[in-house]
């Protein structure tokens, strides 16, 4: 060879000799989709689109491995020592055997070519899947997938999970040979990637939404608005007014922190456990329908890495590939898990890493990775035996595990107790939705569904803070949680997670307000949240609390309250006692008994209570 470019250095060099295009190119060109272009819906790319340059939007469920592809071969003769380039367009190719040089066909050597790697130019490759929304499917609809071709320096842009808008030409599959003949008329299709951009949440969830009008803020902005907002949750189900107000804050969420790399999650996760025939799998599915970004599985169909990741073969290549699961499809959202008490030990262990770390570790068949997860979990399930036993204890009605139990923020007890008047109540609502379906006429008019999901949204920006003015309001509200726990033998699992789940709820009612500054009132209520949904739990006994007058509970919270002295500030007893759950009114009722009773006495100034 070298005595060839020797023999010739100034001759003109053979057009099939000639150095490719490809082969001499430093750069790589890519187009980019107009500023003013919306993405489009996966099913309404057809055979319109074929050869154009289209932008699409969905959720990455499936990266194969970064490969080369070999873009242009080279190859030497073992005659004359000239070398052959060879571009190559498709897939597959089918390699040169034969010298085409002039000295080889001059003197009819016949001179075999042989390929020579490092003399041809490779590029990355990479395959991906992405698919369609959960917002954008259709109701009983199956959700598209669309592959996606990646080279260069687009590979490696996009992992399971994350919510991307890709630009590219939308072509067919070339087939060569036997496999076309096989094929037909019929051909596959994929998107050659131009162009990828991971897609923030306000981005995907806003795109178009704009602000609210002003009819819209007047709508919302009413004194009782987190009362309408809440009972806006499906409006068809009677009663729930608590739960609904915790579903809320579910999609609302906390904000999430990471001081010095140690991540505290901002996501609320709730458990919905009650008796059959208590609309624990409507409010599950209003919630997939309502969240933007949502994921709906039941525990039984479930596995765990149908939850988490799968590592599968690919059938073309039959490299190994990652495909994400539920949990990593819900990331950024809400993953909503029905018949929750259903599913096997084993799979159920899987959802441990992403309640708390908001991640899923992989080491699966030499895959080492770690995706994103960071979803808020909605569970239900049904109490051990189908219904709730009130003479079994906590633990032998609920049969889940303490680790699982302290991960969720809010644990709701749903039972069917017989009552007359509610009963009657309820059973009118149902007639009313079964005759002509919708809810019957409120005093209010429930919040349409896409205006609660662009307010939600506007929500979300918000990142409020606690102020150091509140830090000890709390610390004192949590350590009288843990001695009453303590005193009670409480078996729902007070423990430090328990704080963090208030200052995740009192987050989430800042956002709710548009505030920047988490107040008392926010702490309050979600500390009543807590309270009611720890008696929910306790049945009976957590009920007797709820039976005595509000009188008589007033009077033994202040009475803890002085422990040892006389005198309590009335502020701090107002505070106390509105954070178990009792208004304002009760309390001063309270107050003006027992001081009649002379059992007490509040100074002039209303600043403090002295035991008498």
């Amino acid at each position: 060879m070298m005595e060839q470019r020797s023999r010739d250095p100034g001759a003109a060099r053979n057009p099939q000799n000639q150095y490719p295009s490809e082969l001499m190119r430093r750069f790589e060109l890519y187009f980019q989709g107009p500023s003013s272009s919306k993405p489009r819906v996966i099913r309404e790319v057809r055979a319109d689109s074929v050869g154009k340059l289209v932008t699409v939007r969905g959720i990455v469920t499936r990266v194969s491995e970064v490969k080369p592809r070999m873009v242009v071969a080279t190859y030497t003769c073992d005659q004359c020592g000239a070398e052959t380039y060879q571009p190559i367009q498709s897939p597959t190719f089918m390699p040169l055997i034969m010298c085409p040089s002039q000295e080889c066909q001059t003197n009819r050597s016949g001179g075999r070519l042989y390929l020579q790697t490092r003399g041809s130019k490779f590029v990355k490759f990479q395959e991906m899947k992405i698919q369609e929304h959960s917002d954008q499917v259709p109701v009983g609809n199956i959700p598209r997938s669309i592959t996606v071709v990646l080279q260069g320096e687009n590979t490696r842009t996009a992992q399971p999970g994350d919510h991307v808008s890709v630009t590219g030409i939308f072509l067919p599959v070339l087939r060569t040979g036997f496999q076309q003949m096989a094929q037909g008329l019929l051909s596959e299709t994929f998107l050659e990637a131009h162009r990828i951009v991971k897609m923030t949440k306000s981005e995907d969830d806003v795109a178009g939404a704009g602000e609210l009008s002003r009819e819209e803020l007047k709508q919302i902005a009413e004194e009782d608005f987190y009362e309408k907002l809440a009972a806006s949750i499906a409006p068809e189900i009677y009663g729930h007014e608590d739960v609904k107000k915790a579903l809320l804050l579910l999609l609302v969420g906390g904000v999430d922190q990471s001081p010095q790399g140690m991540k505290i999650r901002g996501n609320i996760h709730i458990c919905l456990m009650g008796d059959p025939g208590v609309a624990k799998s409507q409010l599950l599915s209003y919630i997939d329908r309502l969240a933007p970004r949502s994921q709906y599985t039941t525990g039984r169909g479930s596995s765990g890495v149908g939850l988490t990741a799968a590592v599968l073969r690919d059938s073309v290549s039959g490299e190994l590939t990652l495909e994400g699961g539920a949990l990593v499809l819900a990331d950024q959202g809400v993953c909503c898990i029905d018949e929750f008490d259903k599913m096997a030990e084993a799979d159920r262990t899987a959802i441990h890493e992403v309640m708390e770390q908001q991640t899923i570790s992989i080491a699966k068949a030499g895959i080492l990775t770690t995706l994103n997860a960071r979803c808020s979990i909605l569970a239900a399930a049904n109490p051990a035996y189908g219904r709730y036993n009130p003479r079994r204890s906590l633990e032998q009605n609920i049969q889940l595990p303490a680790a699982l139990l302290s991960r969720f923020d809010l644990l709701w007890l749903i039972q069917d107790r017989p009552d007359r008047d509610n009963d009657l109540r309820l059973a009118q609502h149902i007639t009313y939705v079964h005759q002509h379906s919708r809810q019957p006429p409120a005093q209010f008019e429930p919040l349409d569904m896409k205006l609660m999901r662009r307010y939600i949204a506007m929500c979300q920006e918000r990142q409020p803070t606690v102020p150091e003015s509140l830090a000890d309001y709390i610390t004192a509200a949590y350590v009288e949680m843990r001695r009453e726990a303590r005193a009670s033998k409480d078996a729902t699992y007070t423990s430090a997670r328990t704080l963090l789940a208030i200052l995740r709820l009192s987050t989430a009612l800042a956002r709710l307000r548009m505030v920047d500054i988490v107040e008392k009132e926010d702490v309050n209520e979600a500390i009543r949240l807590m309270e009611m949904s720890k008696d929910s739990l306790l049945g009976e006994k957590g009920q007797t609390a709820r039976t005595q007058r509000p009188a008589d509970v007033i009077f033994a919270t202040v009475r803890e309250l002085v422990s040892g002295g006389r005198s309590v500030r009335f502020s701090e007893a107002e505070q106390r006692c509105i954070s178990r759950g009792f208004t304002p009114a009760q309390f001063q009722a309270a107050l003006d008994e027992y001081e009649e009773l002379n059992v007490w006495q509040v100074n002039t100034s209303r600043t403090r209570i002295t035991f008498v």
